[in-house]
């Protein structure tokens, strides 16, 4: 539930256990062959997160990250190094190495040094720089917090990065004799804009200025041209919640008043210099915030200060790449139904043009200094995610990379995207994916997966990718997964984005429970073998669902909403659900509790099985303790897991396996075999 979501799956890898795929004829003849692989264990250990690229200015290198899981003993995360990728693909190497992280690689301007970030110092998240071609990496940054973002000078000669502030003496003093209170809402740590010379042949880092100070939230940033100014946006406080309120403003870069530049009433942010200097590019939602998300790309001109709109995109929702080297247009990725794709928009009025085309889903933008060259990470149902390069001029993209080779232990999943019509005859899209050992004419089990958002989307991503809900296992144990897009759901514009506004729970409710008639009536799902799962929207509706029915035979509810009205006073976003049920909770109780599964839970019959990260603030946890309750005092079959230290979604490697194995257990136990 956040207001801009790239939906990122925690993908992992580890060597000992490789094997090499099977033939077809190999997974087909036993079942039982297929449920002794695509363990929860072996897909988190044995898996490769391929990260976004960065394409070298000259375009013949390509760097991106590389994260794998680390479960030996004590330990339970994920490591992240660098790896360069020629763009004809004649050679490829993993650059940094260690036992810290090393992520958000960026080339300097002139292509001689690659930065990144890293606690390898141990004294918070720093900039390095390394020589690609060889030699030990140094630190640029020795600052007393830890760097969030960062970005070159057009000149090479600065760094600009934001960071949180950092604690006081007093604060720190008033930690440790244990007087810390926090009284909510007062002393606030914001993050502001500081920049640093870089100068590789210096012995020890520069001095670092501070650009900004202040009561307000710095987010992205971006060099002028002729380097001299800096523009970014910012928010009254830091947290989602005040993303509403997001101006932008310009500051010196060599210090000097802070300016407001752009205030048009809502959120105004991701500031953009066009190459010759003359522009401004924005996204905004032109002083009408909404939490579904409804924003355009505007541009002003810099040198009479008026603005213009561009056009409408697919999913009017747009997230800014770069300009084009000519200002002329400006590169933008979106959600394109269940693909994500790169446009191009003119800043002459006219429509938007397609760049990235065919099946699965491209993300990690980048291109050349030309812009002739374009590097990016792509997946498909059947495809892990890799490293693809293409020219701009004409989309023909080449794999460079084959990360994970040797991972797939049978063939994939066969996945497909269905179309059809829910109950009031909208549209919808869903991803079907099949048992591994389908046969025609068998009926299967089904399980309902709901994603989150609720404007997530489910697309043409890797089924064996391990996450949560181990798709391929979940195939492997001879299940249908049925991933609905229903209305509310992001990638089909603003209108079906919108279409369930007071509504959760019922018309999208109907959006599901179409497709599983679907496959039902094609003789595909066993209707009594039915099960429901999903995390935070889907775990709002994996337990409002058996409110309303009891043809799931299971539920498994992650980190979901159950009581709208205790979750409003509850989590970091206050102002969310108001928004989308068109009002506070006390000047309409009735339309709140309507939608709630706790006030109309004396209906549930169904085993439910409750999975909640105890560091939620997004969802807190006493969601689930209220259902969890409930369902233990009525004496329905239910259980629920908390997981410490973990925030609205699991990220130890080692409770990613748990999940998982805990959602197939209930399976096992509830649904898959025919009573």
């Amino acid at each position: 539930m956040q207001h801009k979501q790239i939906l990122t799956t925690l993908l992992v890898f580890m060597v000992a256990g490789c094997t090499t795929p099977s033939t077809a004829a190999d997974e087909h003849g036993d079942r039982n062959d297929n449920d002794e692989r695509w363990s929860p264990e072996y897909m988190v250990e044995n898996f490769k997160r391929v990260g976004g690229t960065q394409i070298s200015p000259d375009g013949e290198w390509i760097a991106f990250t590389v994260s794998e899981s680390r479960t030996d003993g004590d330990q339970s995360d994920f490591l992240t190094h660098i790896h360069l990728v020629r763009a004809d693909g004649t050679r490829q190497f993993q650059l940094t190495r260690g036992d810290e992280s090393a992520s958000n690689p960026q080339w300097s301007p002139d292509g001689e040094y690659l930065s990144f970030t890293s606690t390898r110092n141990g004294n918070g998240n720093q900039i390095w720089l390394i020589d690609p071609r060889g030699g030990e990496a140094w630190p640029v940054t020795e600052a007393e917090g830890s760097v969030s973002r960062y970005r070159w000078s057009n000149s090479g000669e600065r760094i600009a990065f934001s960071m949180v502030d950092p604690p006081s003496e007093e604060e720190e003093q008033r930690r440790q004799e244990r007087r810390d209170v926090n009284v909510v809402g007062e002393d606030l740590k914001y993050a502001h804009i500081y920049v640093i010379e870089v100068d590789p042949g210096r012995q020890k880092p520069a001095d670092i200025q501070r650009l900004t100070e202040g009561e307000f939230h710095v987010g992205s940033f971006d060099w002028s041209p002729d380097d001299e100014t800096i523009a970014f946006d910012h928010q009254p406080r830091p947290g989602t919640e005040y993303w509403p309120e997001t101006d932008i403003s310009t500051v010196p870069s060599d210090s000097g008043a802070v300016e407001k530049l752009i205030d048009l009433g809502g959120s105004d942010s991701s500031p953009r210099y066009s190459p010759d200097g003359n522009y401004l590019a924005f996204v905004t939602d032109r002083g009408d915030p909404r939490w579904p998300g409804y924003e355009v790309m505007m541009v002003q001109d810099l040198r009479d200060g008026s603005m213009v709109g561009l056009g409408e995109t697919h999913d009017d929702r747009p997230m800014m790449v770069e300009w084009a080297p000519d200002s002329e247009e400006i590169y933008y990725m979106e959600l394109h139904k269940t693909s994500i794709d790169l446009f191009a928009m003119p800043v002459d009025g006219g429509p938007y043009r397609q760049i990235t085309e065919g099946s699965g889903r491209f993300t990690g933008f980048s291109l050349s200094e030309d812009g002739s060259m374009l590097a990016a990470v792509h997946q498909d149902f059947d495809r892990a995610p890799d490293i693809i390069v293409s020219g701009m001029e004409r989309f023909s993209p080449r794999r460079l990379t084959d990360i994970n080779d040797g991972y797939e232990q049978t063939e994939i999943a066969r996945a497909e995207v269905i179309e059809y019509q829910s109950s009031d005859g909208k549209r919808i899209e869903s991803v079907l994916i099949y048992p591994l050992d389908y046969r025609e004419g068998e009926q299967y089990p089904v399980l309902l997966h709901v994603h989150g958002g609720p404007t997530g989307v489910y697309g043409e991503s890797y089924v064996a990718s391990p996450h949560v809900y181990p798709l391929q296992k979940f195939a492997a144990e001879g299940y249908f997964i049925l991933r609905p897009n229903f209305r509310g759901s992001g990638g089909y514009g603003k209108e079906f984005r919108f279409a369930n506004i007071s509504d959760w729970g019922y018309g999208d409710f109907e959006d599901m429970i179409a497709g599983l008639d679907r496959l039902i009536n094609e003789g595909k799902a066993d209707p009594d073998r039915q099960a429901i799962m999903g995390w935070s929207y889907g775990g709002y509706m994996s337990s409002f669902a058996i409110t309303r029915t009891d043809r799931f035979r299971a539920s498994m509810m992650g980190a979901g909403v159950t009581n709208l009205i205790s979750m409003t006073g509850t989590s970091d976003i206050p102002s969310f659900l108001p928004d989308y049920f068109e009002g506070e909770f006390w000047e309409n109780y009735e339309r709140y509790q309507r939608h709630s599964a706790i006030f109309n839970v004396e209906n549930i019959r169904t085993p439910t099985l409750i999975l909640h990260p105890e560091e939620d603030i997004r969802v807190p946890s006493s969601q689930g303790y209220e259902l969890y309750h409930a369902l233990d005092r009525m004496g329905v079959d239910t259980k629920m897991v908390t997981y410490p230290r973990q925030p609205h979604g699991i990220q130890e490697p080692k409770f990613i396996i748990d999940a998982a194995e805990r959602q197939l257990e209930w399976l096992e136990k509830y649904v898959k075999e025919e009573e």
